[in-house]
């Protein structure tokens, strides 16, 4: 048995088992990573059109890029004068603008001017440029679209099942599971922490693999004109540079993470303690102590904000980091172009470039405070998913389906931790077929624990417990709680209607089967007197309805589900003298086919046992009829006299 929810994942371990349930639905991230990879390639062919306008206005480097000496003036005054658009050009011409003339002559041989003699460009031209930046813009739109759509469907899907193996999980724990474990920290790590790793998948997934396209294509651009402009000595500080500026980004990376997981850990015991309060609301009003839960839980909520602002503080530094790396770096840039005398229009392509990578660098810095917040909510995911305390089924279970001769218990011992004091000492006892076994003795004594181990809520530690002559531990699970019905000393109702509360375990049953098992626990009469009858939903946990009703909803319940052995845990306690009497007379009459296993307060319940059982600090000290062990003058019949006592007083 293995229960540590604080078990600290690598990132690569953390993420490759979140990839296993992302991996399901792999056509849907291919479709998000297609249209991420082309909704990147969309800003290159909007760079690859600045050029092209620039070439065509004069506003080319190469054409800015003047002679060292000027053109003589016309000899003819009235002449167009020369504005620069026309000069001619100096150096090398880039092959980068080569295109603009490829596109000319595609519009030549098609008689759509680009441009008039001295130079202006037309309107046709214009009309192009208007046309193809919305068209490039359009596309880059939808891609976009898909791109959010389809991974947030997959982020959707992989919470769901992440969800799912969750709540199976906690589905197949035992009983002591649950006893070590906060159920608000359950809850919590089922919806919050899910939460969190749903924006991840969802928002930063998206942006994650996008952003790589989108630094990818405007940096492919900027490497390529600065080869064709003789820049590599910048493209060379750039790349020394960039690993220092992200240094920082690591650092403030690391302590989001830390501060997310203490943030998370902080809400979590806010949500044990809303569940408390608000499951003991009755205690809290009845002992008018509304001040004081609001001052605890404003102490807790307090603990849990600062922890937030900590983790807010990391967060935001990390953008302002980012942004001063791109700053860096432009800075950098712009020195450079100032040591090399470049033109000023020159630097009009690369600039553009590098201001499409401002974006995507800056998300860097919001991404990567999101993978802190979600490497730490996946740690508290998986270590509930990995924390194993469900009771051991056998390799090759048996398969029992009847309850034929008798249930055993064989030198019983049991604790509730592998440390603390035994609540059961050796205990042995034989239940037959169609008997009615009690056990009484005082609070504390262990008398809902044999319940417990006979329904194999738990196994001993020591000793057996045997069904037809095998251990509980060999049959099948399901087999096991199919012949055994249990009406618990705690009644738990579902926040659904009468009806469905009494059918809770036996789905095919009519609404004919749930009235007669309502009527044989005198709930019928109640449950009819009101204008909703079955279909009445009775509130959380039962809300609406006093505590004997409660007990006969359950009773009933116990009663459909029709089970060879029924654990009855102090089932009447709850119900007045008249209905208590009504209620063991139809029990009296089942009892006739099964093995009924009675823990009772009211010793007069018990008086037809077959057998009764006197529990004293986990030990049987007693055992015999009731006229037996009153004759006996020991400690069963000193409980009979006290509760005789204090029924006559």
């Amino acid at each position: 048995m293995t229960v540590d929810l604080n078990r600290v994942y690598s990132r690569r371990e953390a993420y490759r088992r979140l990839y296993q349930y992302a991996r399901r639905y792999r056509v849907m991230l291919a479709i998000g990573m297609l249209t991420a990879m082309l909704a990147g390639g969309t800003l290159f062919g909007v760079l690859q059109l600045l050029p092209m306008a620039m070439e065509h206005l004069g506003l080319s480097p190469t054409r800015a890029l003047s002679q060292q000496t000027e053109p003589a003036p016309s000899a003819n005054p009235e002449a167009p004068q020369d504005r620069g658009l026309n000069r001619p050009l100096a150096g090398k011409t880039s092959s980068l603008y080569k295109h603009y003339g490829r596109i000319k002559a595609y519009a030549d041989r098609y008689h759509i001017p680009l441009e008039t003699p001295d130079g202006r460009f037309t309107w046709q031209f214009l009309a192009i440029i208007f046309t193809a930046l919305p068209v490039i813009l359009l596309i880059r739109v939808i891609l976009v679209f898909a791109n959010h759509y389809c991974l947030r469907w997959t982020g959707a899907r992989v919470v769901r099942d992440l969800r799912n193996d969750m709540f199976d999980h906690l589905q197949q724990q035992s009983l002591q599971f649950f006893s070590k474990i906060e159920v608000g920290q359950l809850i919590s790590r089922c919806t919050n922490d899910t939460m969190t790793v749903d924006m991840l998948l969802s928002v930063t997934v998206a942006e994650a693999l996008r952003a790589p396209f989108e630094i990818l294509f405007p940096s492919a651009f900027i490497i390529y004109f600065a080869i064709k402009q003789d820049m590599v000595g910048m493209l060379l500080v750039a790349v020394l540079v960039l690993p220092l500026c992200m240094i920082p980004l690591f650092k403030l990376g690391q302590r989001v993470r830390k501060w997310s997981r203490r943030h998370m850990e902080r809400l979590s015991v806010i949500t044990q303690r809303m569940h408390e309060n608000l499951t003991g609301i009755r205690v809290v009003k009845a002992y008018h102590t509304e001040t004081m839960e609001s001052e605890r839980f404003r102490e807790v909520n307090r603990q849990q904000f600062k922890m937030v602002i900590r983790g807010v503080r990391a967060e935001l530094l990390i953008t302002p980091a980012m942004e001063a790396v791109n700053m860096l770096i432009f800075a950098v840039f712009l020195v450079y172009a100032y040591a090399k005398g470049m033109n000023l229009l020159t630097m009009v392509p690369i600039g553009a470039a590098f201001l499409f990578l401002y974006k995507p660098m800056k998300q860097l810095g919001k991404m990567q405070a999101a993978v802190e917040r979600s490497h730490a909510a996946l740690n508290r995911i998986f270590s509930l998913l990995d924390s194993e305390a469900k009771l051991p089924e056998a390799e090759h279970p048996v398969a029992k389906r009847d309850f034929e001769r008798s249930v055993e218990f064989r030198t019983v011992a049991f604790r509730y931790a592998e440390t603390g004091e035994p609540v059961i000492h050796g205990a042995d006892f034989t239940i037959e077929r169609g008997q009615m076994v009690a056990v009484v003795g005082a609070t504390g004594s262990g008398k809902s624990t044999l319940a417990n181990l006979l329904a194999r809520f738990y196994d001993p530690v020591s000793g057996s417990v045997l069904m037809d002559g095998i251990d509980l531990r060999e049959i099948a699970i399901g087999d096991v709680r199919g012949l055994i019905g249990v009406v618990t000393q705690e009644t738990i109702l579902f926040n659904d209607t009468i009806g469905n509360n009494i059918a809770y375990g036996s789905p095919t049953a009519t609404r004919e089967q749930i009235a007669e098992a309502a009527s044989l626990a005198n709930a019928d009469a109640f449950i009819v007197a009101h204008p909703d009858g079955y279909e009445r939903v009775v509130g959380d946990k039962g809300f609406v309805l006093s505590g004997g009703e409660r007990q006969r909803v359950a009773i009933a319940r116990a009663i459909l589900r029709n089970s060879p052995i029924l654990i009855l845990d102090e089932a009447t306690s709850a119900l007045d003298t008249i209905t208590e009497r009504l209620v063991q007379d139809a029990l009296n009459h089942l009892m006739a086919n099964r093995t009924v296993f009675v823990i009772a307060h009211r010793l007069s319940t018990i008086r037809k046992a077959n057998l009764i059982l006197v529990l004293d600090k986990g030990r049987i000290v007693e055992r015999g009829s009731h006229d037996e062990l009153f004759q006996a003058a020991g400690p069963y019949r000193r409980l009979c006299e006290m509760q005789s006592s204090d029924q006559k007083s």
